[in-house]
């Protein structure tokens, strides 16, 4: 087997891998497949930990992993693809930080996985043995990668960034007592 050829069957492994992976997830969110919730308690999820409105955000994450994830697998469109499930995993990431790096302790690593593995594919191309090869890569054009990115890092910003700022809101209404109870009566 040419180097190249292997090259192109890694690529195509991890895109089905991660893909399939994104998508999946997408789903459970979207349509509740999967043992997922769907839009309304996904949509209760998201409002929980700081994501408003919630059935907006659960749609707009459940997009972004289905429609990217497939897209992905596919090889097609594949630096918007790995941009917009890299943004979606950046915010799963934010969620999951304060429990630190580990999934075993509910931390952000599974997500910067999943998210850092779309951007690669981004950045690298689908391969060979892809969607985008077969149409002469007419949606897989060397400006498109920034351009994704870009738009991708902007929309994340946002909605991150407002996230941020409902939790620091909320945290600031909570105000500890100044004395015990014990000391009041």
């Amino acid at each position: 087997m040419r180097r190249n050829d292997r090259r192109d069957l890694g690529l195509l492994l991890l895109r089905l891998g991660a893909g399939g992976v994104l998508a999946a997830h997408g789903t459970q969110k979207l349509f509740g497949w999967f043992g997922g919730h769907g839009i309304e308690g996904t949509g209760q999820f998201m409002e929980s930990v700081g994501y408003a409105p919630g059935k907006a955000s659960a749609t707009a994450a459940g997009l972004a992993e289905t429609g990217g994830g497939t897209l992905l697998a596919l090889g097609l469109a594949t630096p918007a693809a790995g941009a917009a499930a890299a943004g979606a995993m950046a915010g799963a990431a934010a969620v999951h930080a304060p429990n630190g790096f580990f999934n075993q302790s509910g931390g952000y690593e599974y997500a910067a996985t999943l998210g850092l593995t779309a951007a690669g594919l981004a950045v690298t191309g689908p391969g060979r043995l892809s969607l985008d090869h077969l149409l002469g890569h007419a949606v897989n054009r060397g400006w498109m990668i920034p351009a994704a990115f870009a738009a991708t890092a902007a929309g994340t910003a946002v909605v991150v960034g407002g996230r941020a700022r409902r939790l620091r809101k909320v945290k600031e209404g909570e105000q500890e007592a100044l004395f015990e109870e014990e000391y009041m009566e």
